[in-house]
């Protein structure tokens, strides 16, 4: 490149000022700081360079403006830079970008550039929604500052008179952007920039309000905007490269930097910053389409004669306002405690929004509801409660404004607090939310619906604290519902909801349930109350509904659903049902293998699932490579029962197909003939098929054992909890296998990514603290 004389650096010396900035060796600057450090040094170095480049001054007919990050003073590490060479015509404007370009390129800086005049650039935004946008942001960098002030004065001109007209398409872009990039509030791994609730939507708010459609963001809004902006900037501090997407791997360093105990903090902060602005978005684009005329009033669409939208009545005080439920005229919040609840119940079952005044007007004037809650407010509770998916966008709107906070001080210890367990998809007080929705498809089901909501709310409540949450959650139920004025038995009961919710499942996947020990202690547990009993059937199913997708399956509900039967039947004082023996077909299976010492398989399909029964020779090892056979076909095992009939073992599995049909049976016999003889390589067979699926985990969450110990039945049961991959339970029963000990059972549940494996496991001479460290050794090492 040329020289561009000795009183300007070159690009080169830029990138070096840039990185020195960044060195980790030097003062550390904060996020903001740093940001604007980054600013100056670019600023200073393009207004040199583009007048050593030909773009001279005032009257010149030649501009550099910034748009983007540098337009906004927002430049983030490793940002492209978004510059535009702006003229009236002047014919030399080629060679003076080629001077001005090229120095950049060579240097490896990012650069999205373009040449135009005013009229080309408008021309452009007027048919391309992302230039539009960016022109909202441009600065002056160097040149005629006439002609930059004309295109920023033109561009915002043209955006004020034709946003009217692109409401839909904006909406539709971020419509998009989200499909693509999911909300960062909920997100394992969040885009900061283009997930909803992130930096574009901000942008979004800004252009709204430039076209004068809505007011100027929020202080709210604006210290969510920085937040973000530091996690961006030390986010590529961190990496050394632009990079938008915080992997779980970076957060704690990137938390460190920004003052944070850990990643779960930072996830906290950056969801509370993210809801903040994905409902400030949803107001101000309702607000924006309610500013724009409805079409085809012709003259009339600006008239003081123009029709106000209608208000129908929805209840007491409660109108619906065109789209938004709002107040009536006469509605008198400070004398009508319970007007809050009605108009969230309204909005909750008509499924439109609350209307920002209306929820400002509330927060500003709605007493507080004193203990015990009026019956009115009880009862409009527990219908907002009821009201289903409608319910979610409600409780949204009041948390972000106060008003559930008012209504449930408890609500602030898991207000926006992350997941600690990656199958759950939402943050702690979301899936509160969303478990009730679930629950309201299932209050007829059980005799108290109102307890069944209630818990549904509450179950996750003792979460955030130092303490097992299911009994923190406990007495914090027993605080809201005498503040709501149940009565004394509907305490205890909705209060033993949420201690327990969780002894079901956790009974039926690590427990035994055809063993009537098993059965007695969940009935002792629960004092022997069918109600209760209902209820936290219900309530399971709600929970596991609202973690994430396939947690509740067909498999876990025959589960829980067979351990509630049993537990019905202990409660009436019938005898239970004996452990089923092996079918017929089985026990013939099993007498013919026992004479020929030939494996086989049988194969019964059950809707999606199947039970595969594998009959071999009674000998250590059979688990583990029926496990792998099952697995190099894509069967998903969900149980195990391990059995022995006539000298030969018999193991029965549920599975289903991960996708696809069931795999032929001949085809399962021969490879677990093989695998059983050993010419068979399995484990190069599964290793293989896990490369073809993009390979093991990368970066999982460690590997965790936890120990069961059952002083009903002396049974001792392992739990392993770890990362999802091809053939892990193969690699399990074969390192159990391989420590000496038997595997009686097995359930098996895949929540997401993660799985939680439980065996009931025994030794010939017990398992005493050096087999437990020995054995859990070898399963950890199988799970990584």
């Amino acid at each position: 490149m040329d020289n561009v004389g000795t009183a300007v650096v070159t690009a080169d010396d830029l990138v070096r000022a840039r990185d020195r900035l960044l060195a980790p060796g030097r003062r550390r600057l904060t996020g903001e700081s740093l940001r604007e450090a980054l600013v100056d040094l670019h600023e200073f170095w393009l207004t040199a360079h583009a007048s050593q480049a030909g773009v001279g001054g005032r009257g010149s007919g030649l501009a550099l403006v910034a748009v983007g990050g540098l337009g906004r003073r927002e430049l983030v590490p490793y940002s492209d830079l978004d510059l535009v060479l702006v003229h009236n015509g002047n014919k030399s404007v080629d060679a003076v970008a080629e001077k001005l370009w090229y120095p950049l390129w060579n240097s490896g800086i990012g650069l999205d550039h373009s040449v135009r005049t005013v009229g080309e650039a408008l021309r452009v935004a007027a048919g391309d929604l992302r230039t539009a946008l960016g022109l909202l942001d441009l600065r002056h960098i160097a040149g005629d500052a006439e002609v930059s002030g004309r295109l920023a004065e033109s561009a915002r001109q043209a955006w004020r008179s034709g946003a009217r007209t692109r409401l839909d398409e904006l909406a539709e872009s971020a419509r998009r952007r989200w499909a693509r990039s999911g909300e960062i509030a909920h997100r394992v791994e969040p885009d900061l920039k283009h997930g909803r609730g992130g930096l574009r939507d901000v942008t979004l708010l800004d252009a709204l309000s430039a076209a004068q459609l809505t007011d100027r963001p929020s202080a709210d809004v604006d210290e969510a905007r920085r937040l973000l902006l530091d996690v961006r900037t030390e986010l590529r501090r961190v990496a050394g490269r632009p990079r938008d997407v915080l992997r779980a791997q970076d957060g704690d360093e990137v938390a460190a930097a920004l003052g944070l105990a850990d990643r779960f903090a930072l996830a906290r902060a950056m969801s509370s910053a993210a809801r903040t602005i994905v409902y400030a978005v949803d107001v101000s684009m309702r607000t924006a389409r309610a500013a724009v005329p409805k079409r085809g009033l012709g003259v009339f669409a600006r008239s003081p004669l123009r029709r106000t939208p209608a208000r129908r009545p929805l209840d007491e005080g409660v109108v619906l306002h065109g789209t938004e439920v709002a107040l009536a005229r006469d509605a008198m919040p400070s004398r009508d405690p319970a007007l809050l609840l009605r108009v969230a119940t309204a909005a909750a079952r008509t499924k439109h929004p609350i209307a920002a005044g209306t929820l400002t007007r509330l927060a500003d004037t709605a007493p507080e509801l004193r203990q015990p809650w009026p019956r009115e407010a009880r009862d409009e509770l527990l219908a907002l409660l009821g009201s289903g998916s409608g319910l979610i966008d409600v409780v949204e709107a009041l948390d972000r404004t106060g008003l559930w906070g008012r209504l449930f001080p408890e609500w602030g210890a898991v207000r926006d607090l992350p997941p600690r367990d990656a199958a759950h998809m939402w943050t702690v007080d979301r899936h509160l939310v969303q478990t009730t929705a679930h629950a309201a498809r299932l209050v007829t089901r059980v005799s108290r619906p109102d307890l069944l909501l209630l818990g549904a709310l509450l179950h996750d409540i003792g979460k955030g604290r130092q303490q097992d949450h299911s009994e923190v959650g406990a007495a914090l139920t027993t605080q809201v519902a005498e503040r709501l004025g149940l009565w004394p038995q509907d305490v205890v009961t909705v209060s033993a909801l949420v201690r327990h919710h969780l002894l079901l499942p956790h009974t039926a996947t690590r427990r035994d349930v055809e063993d009537e020990a098993t059965v007695r202690r969940v009935v002792d547990t629960l004092g022997g109350d069918a109600v209760l009993l209902e209820l936290l059937h219900a309530l399971a199913e709600a929970d596991a509904s609202a973690t994430g997708p396939g947690v509740w399956s067909d498999w876990k509900a025959s589960l829980i659903g067979d351990l509630v039967a049993r537990c019905r039947t202990a409660m009436a004082g019938d005898p239970l049902p004996k452990p089923e023996p092996l079918e017929r077909r089985q026990q013939d299976l099993a007498v013919a293998v026992a004479a020929s010492g030939k494996p086989d398989v049988l194969v019964d399909p059950q809707g999606h699932a199947a039970t595969v029964t594998v009959v071999a020779p009674d000998r250590p090892g059979l688990l583990s490579r029926a496990a792998g056979v099952l697995a190099l076909n894509s069967l998903e095992v969900h149980t195990a029962a391990l059995r022995s009939y006539e000298g030969a073992a018999v193991d029965v599995f549920t599975v289903s197909p991960r996708f696809g049909s069931l795999p032929d049976v001949t085809l399962l016999r021969e490879q677990l003939t093989r695998a059983i003889d050993g010419s068979f390589p399995l484990g190069e067979k599964l290793a293989a098929k896990e490369r073809d699926y993009g390979g093991p985990p990368q970066d999982p969450p460690p590997a965790k054992v936890l120990w069961f110990d059952d002083e009903s039945t002396g049974g001792v049961v392992l739990e392993l909890r770890a990362a999802d991959r091809i053939g892990l339970l193969h690699k399990v029963a074969d390192a159990l296998e391989r420590s000496g000990v038997d595997v009686v059972w097995a359930r098996v549940s895949t929540l997401g990514s993660t799985v939680v494996d439980a065996f009931a496991i025994a030794a010939r001479t017990g398992l005493d603290g050096e087999l437990r460290r020995k054995v859990e050794r070898a399963v950890l090492s199988a799970a990584t």
